[in-house]
C-alpha cells in the first residue's frame, strides 16, 4: 500500500488486496455500513467488474438487533450493493442478549450468520474488513490482557471456521486510506456512536493511539509487532509439531484408551519450555471436552508436572505421582509417563 495514509487506493492496489481470491467460485462480503466494510464492498465491486471471469459476490449485513439505527443502515447497504451489481442479505441476530460479555457475544453470533450465509452462497470465503488500525488495537488488548505469542499475534490474514475460510484482505491498510477512497467517490457511511463508547475495552484503547503514536508507537509500528509475533509463532507451532513427533518415536509400545495421548516423561520435560507448553495445551485441547484450556492455568499445571518430573517418585508405589483435570482432560503421571485422557462428564447439580 502507499505510504501516504491518506491517499486513496488505487485501482492497482485494489487489484493486489484480492488478487489470490481470484479463482474462488463465490465470496461472501461482510458489510455492516460503516467506512472500513463500505470501502471493502466498493473496493472488491470495482476489482470484480475488470475481470473477464471471477468469483459470484454476496454482501451480507447482520443487524445484531442492538441499536434501532442498525435496519436503516443494513438497508442504505443494501440500495448501495445493488448500485453496484451485487446482491445483497440482512442477517438478525435474535433471541435473548447476554449482560455481559455482550461485544463477544455479538462478534461469535456476526460470524456463525456470516459462514452460514457463506454455506448458502456455495461460497469458500468470507471477507471482512478489519485494518490495520484493527490489527493495532487487537494487538494492545491482549497485550494488556497478559497473552501469550500465538495471542499477541493478533489476527491473521487467513484463518479457517467452519469450513470456510475466513479473509482479511485489508490488514496492512489504515482507516484513513478506506475513508479517502470513500470521498473521493462520493461514497457515504454510517457512522456507528459505539465505537466511540468508552463503556467498551476497545473505543478506550483506541482514544489512547494518538498518544502512543508520539512515542513511536504508532498502528504501522503495533502492527509490524503483531506481523513479527505471528512470524515467531508461526515457527514455534513447526517445533512442536517436531516435538510431537519426536515424542511418537521415543514412545515404548504404551498404548494409550482411545481418545487419549501418552509420552515418556523425561523425554517431555528435555524439551524448551515454550514448546513444553504449546504440546501440553495441544494435548489438553485434543482429549478434553471444556476446551480450550487457559494459558494462565496450563503454565500452572505444567510447572506443578514439572516438579513431579523432577521429584522423579518411586515406581513401586503404584500411585500416580500428579492426577488431575483441567478442561475436561486428565492428567496424570506415573511410571515414568504423562498419560492425558478425557476426564469423566461432571455431574449436573439438580
Amino acid at each position: 500500500m502507499s505510504d501516504d495514509d491518506n491517499s486513496p487506493i488505487s485501482a492497482r492496489a485494489a487489484k493486489q488486496l484480492f488478487a489470490d481470491l481470484k479463482d474462488a467460485p463465490a465470496l461472501v462480503l461482510a458489510v455492516s455500513g460503516g467506512p472500513d466494510s463500505v470501502a471493502l464492498m466498493w473496493l472488491a465491486a470495482r476489482w470484480r467488474s475488470g475481470l473477464a471471469r471471477g468469483p459470484e459476490l454476496t454482501v451480507v449485513t447482520v443487524d445484531h438487533g442492538l441499536r434501532k439505527e442498525a435496519a436503516r443502515e443494513a438497508r442504505e447497504v443494501k440500495r448501495l450493493s445493488a448500485e453496484l451489481g451485487l446482491p445483497h442479505r440482512t442477517l438478525r441476530w435474535r433471541g435473548a442478549k447476554p449482560e455481559t460479555g455482550l461485544p463477544a457475544a455479538a462478534r461469535e453470533a456476526r460470524y456463525r450468520l456470516l459462514m452460514q450465509a457463506a454455506h448458502a452462497a456455495g461460497a469458500t470465503h468470507v471477507l471482512t474488513a478489519h485494518t490495520r488500525d484493527d490489527q493495532a488495537e487487537t494487538l494492545l488488548m491482549r497485550l494488556l490482557r497478559g497473552s501469550g505469542i500465538a495471542g499477541l499475534s493478533a489476527m491473521a490474514r487467513l484463518t479457517t471456521r467452519d469450513g470456510i475460510v475466513l479473509a482479511r484482505p485489508l490488514l496492512d491498510v489504515p482507516k484513513s486510506q478506506l475513508v479517502a477512497t470513500l470521498r473521493r467517490a462520493g461514497i457515504g457511511f454510517a457512522d456507528d456512536p459505539t465505537n466511540r463508547d468508552t463503556a467498551f475495552t476497545r473505543p478506550r484503547l483506541r482514544a489512547l493511539l494518538p498518544q502512543l503514536a508520539t512515542e513511536g508507537g504508532d498502528t504501522r509500528s503495533l502492527a509490524r509487532l503483531a506481523s513479527r509475533l505471528a512470524r515467531a509463532n508461526a515457527a514455534l507451532e513447526l517445533l512442536t509439531d517436531g516435538a510431537e513427533r519426536f515424542l511418537r518415536l521415543r514412545d515404548r509400545g504404551d498404548a494409550p484408551q482411545a481418545g487419549a495421548k501418552s509420552f515418556e516423561a523425561a523425554a517431555f520435560a528435555a524439551l524448551p519450555e515454550e514448546v513444553r507448553l504449546r504440546l501440553l495445551s495441544r494435548t489438553i485441547n485434543a482429549c478434553g471436552h471444556e476446551g480450550p484450556a487457559e494459558l494462565g492455568k496450563v503454565e500452572t499445571l505444567m510447572a506443578t508436572l514439572d516438579r513431579a518430573i523432577l521429584a522423579r517418585p518411586a515406581a513401586s508405589n503404584g500411585r500416580p505421582a500428579l492426577k488431575q483435570t483441567l478442561a475436561g482432560a486428565l492428567i496424570s503421571l506415573a511410571g515414568g509417563r504423562i498419560r492425558i485422557t478425557p476426564a469423566p462428564q461432571r455431574r449436573r447439580r439438580r
